[in-house]
């Protein structure tokens, strides 16, 4: 049995060496990178399944480090290590191809589980360093990984899945990243007469532009530089079933009149072929952004808009739709039981009402992840204050402007009347610390540096402050 490859790019090289021991604990093989430039040169010699990334480099930032893995070695998970006041920035990699981000501090059983499953969407054989913690009880039953919600725009949801999923409509799933389109793709799916044959999924703003057509309609020996063999692309794959395109915009002009071509006539050519292939596939497309204003601006077919638009679902953010909030995350904390063998069985009042006031950019992706780390650290059947990350605890996303975003410099709370300005004064330094740890990505030693105090007095500080992150 192969160990999956993995490289790390962290400046940190604690980090590193903390991450190489643990991962190779679990009989991965680890190598590691403290500067972008360094990591090109490992990807150049060799194959990795998997990189770990962080968010800022010395040289370089994950942005640019993604866009170089993409385009080089297409096959490879990437996950984005970041500070959790940088959900945002992660879940717009994770639009452009990164499979997961994780916030630090981090946690060995979570990362051990992000790993596995990154490895696991890779085709990398993962089994042999998957730890007992990361798995479900054995014999205990599978909880869906789709729940509706309670809210009037749930119910909306939901009845009109009921009604497209057994027609061969197109659908057009729309709302921001990590709202729950691919999750909505699949429940139409899985109710429609196309059940039993097969969901293939293909996340269009992942593939290189280089590649895009091959993975959509395959290719024949020799079409281009090593395609050593025929290989058959997303259409042929999903024949009798569902073909889902995950942000179906990213497709260049020319895939765009590939795709308008297969949808009207049924038949397609794969690469270098010369033969017409027919295919039976019922579409399905997401995107979070407007395909319409795309379509004023030259970077959207209209008459291709109007192929896989047959039928609209949109999605709401978690922002406006609070009265979820609470159902969803009962959901993930089932899940999490069920991956980490807890038995969390909810949160107290406290935690519960942080929960529903976040303000979510990251949507349901972070809020998974959020309560995965949550049930984690839970020391008791239920999630506390002291369970959650700083930046929900703080109000900092909670806070909206005008157009619905969070705002990053809310006002902090205002200290109690009964403290004075000494509460005044110890306020303002929590959030002063609060706001330093975050720029830096939880990195205390260079926290403390920017502060201009030394690691000790900053723990110290940390502690008497409730802010041991």
């Amino acid at each position: 049995m192969t160990s999956a490859n993995i490289l790390v790019i962290d400046d940190d090289q604690d980090l590193c060496t903390l991450l190489d021991r643990l991962l190779s604990k679990y009989g991965y093989a680890v190598t590691t990178a403290n500067r972008g430039a360094t990591a090109r040169e490992e990807m150049a010699a060799r194959h990795f399944d998997l990189v770990l990334c962080d968010h800022r480099l010395p040289d370089t930032d994950a942005p640019r480090m993604l866009e170089h893995i993409r385009s080089t070695a297409p096959g490879t998970q990437v996950i984005i290590i970041t500070g959790y006041s940088e959900v945002r920035l992660a879940v717009e990699l994770m639009r452009k191809g990164a499979f997961d981000y994780i916030g630090k501090p981090l946690y060995p059983d979570e990362l051990l589980m992000r790993v596995q499953d990154a490895l696991s969407a890779g085709g990398s054989d993962a089994r042999a360093a998957t730890p007992k913690s990361a798995t479900a009880r054995p014999g205990a039953p599978k909880r869906a990984l789709y729940v509706d919600g309670d809210g009037p725009a749930s119910r909306l949801i939901e009845k009109h899945i009921g009604l497209v999923a057994p027609t061969d409509m197109s659908v057009l799933i729309t709302g921001e990243t990590g709202t729950g389109k691919e999750f909505v793709a699949k429940r139409i799916h899985a109710e429609s007469t196309r059940a039993h044959a097969p969901f293939v999924s293909v996340d269009c703003g992942a593939l290189p532009r280089e590649l895009a057509g091959s993975e959509l309609f395959g290719h024949t020996k020799g079409a281009f530089t090593g395609a050593v063999s025929d290989r058959a692309g997303s259409f042929e794959q999903a024949d009798g079933g569902t073909l889902f395109l995950d942000e179906v915009g990213n497709l260049s002009y020319e895939n765009q009149i590939k795709l308008l071509r297969v949808l009207q006539e049924r038949r397609f050519k794969r690469i270098g072929g010369i033969k017409d292939i027919e295919v039976d596939v019922r579409i399905l497309a997401a995107t979070n952004e407007d395909l319409r204003k795309a379509v004023a601006e030259g970077r959207f077919r209209e008459d291709l808009l109007h192929r896989i638009q047959e039928f609209t679902i949109h999605l709401l953010p978690l922002r406006e739709r609070r009265e979820d909030i609470p159902r969803f995350a009962e959901h993930f904390i089932g899940l999490a039981n069920e991956r980490l063998s807890r038995s969390v069985e909810g949160f107290d009042a406290a935690a519960l009402q942080h929960i529903v006031s976040h303000n979510w950019s990251g949507n349901l992706r972070e809020l998974g992840n959020v309560i995965k780390r949550a049930v984690l650290l839970c020391p008791g059947p239920h999630i506390t204050s002291d369970c959650l990350p700083a930046v929900v605890l703080s109000g900092t996303g909670s806070s909206k402007g005008d157009n619905g975003v969070a705002d990053a410099a809310a006002s902090p709370p205002a200290a109690s009347g009964g403290d004075g300005l000494r509460g005044v004064a110890h306020q303002a330094e929590r959030e002063a610390i609060l706001q330093a740890l975050e720029r830096n990505g939880y990195n205390k030693s260079r926290t403390a540096e920017q502060l201009n105090i030394d690691r000790k007095t900053l723990y110290n500080k940390l502690k008497s402050y409730g802010l041991e992150v």
